[in-house]
């Protein structure tokens, strides 16, 4: 492939002044979805992610698992997954496979491939220190959970550091009993404990759609107002449902702007907080 020097160029000189303005804050990015599945795709993500670490961002790994999950529920017999509202049911039982799932398998690949790339990074369950405190949010769900209390000292020092801190979105109870938690709402609670200046949720689509069955209807930039309508008039699709709930609280808990980009386009983080025009979905306070 032959590269246009001048737009090479181009973009190198736009990514100067975002870096400039970015340098020492914090950066929370949920991971999940192919981006996850793909060996390839998942090392972009963490190259990319390195790679603002290494221009004086402070980057944070937040993430689910759910393809992992369904895995090993499968292998170890635990039954056809359910879901209301787009949330998994989560019975005590597959309350193991997943704690195991995220905490194990999921959280550890994580932090291998950012050490193989060259970083440092530590892996973190949301039971650690307890940094997520969260409580069941209704009976028919079991053991799935929200966040009521996020205690973030220890992602604090491993940033502090120098290592990219990987968190797997497991919760506790006020009693210690594990809770499943939405990659994405507790990416959000973290971002706004953290004070960050941004949340990214990697996502399978190319940002917020003003229809879901027109793929070209993407929107750059989403107020909150239209979020919230979107919400309300049943117009966000299913997937979308718990994205948007969390960019909202996130904004609401002070972050500056949550960007929805695909992460399975090559260098998506890059080219949507290093350039002018980014890539995917932007909402801002």
């Amino acid at each position: 492939m032959t590269l246009d020097p001048h737009a090479v160029g181009a973009i190198l000189n736009q990514a100067l002044p975002m870096i400039q303005r970015w340098q020492g804050q914090t950066f929370v990015i949920k991971y999940g979805g192919s981006a996850m599945r793909d060996p390839t795709l998942m090392r972009g993500v963490i190259r990319n992610i390195l790679l603002l670490q290494l221009v004086g961002i402070r980057p944070i790994l937040c993430h689910g698992g759910g393809p992992e999950i369904d895995r090993w529920v499968e292998r170890l017999g635990g039954g056809e997954r359910q879901t209301i509202d787009g949330l998994r049911v989560t019975d005590a039982a597959t309350m193991e496979i997943v704690e195991m799932a995220l905490s194990g398998r999921a959280n550890k690949a994580l932090v291998s491939e950012v050490q193989q790339c060259g970083g440092k990074a530590v892996g973190l369950s949301g039971r650690d220190g307890g940094l997520f405190i969260g409580e069941a949010i209704r009976p028919e769900l079991g053991r799935v959970g929200r966040i009521l209390q996020v205690n973030p000292e220890l992602v604090q020092v491993a940033v502090s550091s120098g290592f990219v801190p990987v968190v797997c979105s497991v919760a506790a109870d006020p009693a210690g009993e594990a809770l499943n938690v939405n990659a994405d709402t507790a990416a959000a609670a973290l971002a706004g404990a953290m004070g960050a200046s941004k949340l990214i949720l990697l996502t399978d689509t190319d940002g917020v759609l003003a229809s879901a069955d027109a793929p070209t209807s993407l929107i750059s930039e989403l107020t909150p107002a239209r979020a919230r309508e979107m919400l309300a008039s049943g117009d966000a699709s299913r997937g979308m449902i718990p994205k948007l709930e969390a960019a909202l609280r996130a904004l609401e808990d002070g972050v500056e702007s949550v960007h929805l980009v695909n992460g399975a386009i090559p260098n998506a983080i890059l080219i949507e907080v290093l350039t002018d025009h980014g890539i995917g979905t932007m909402m801002r306070r």
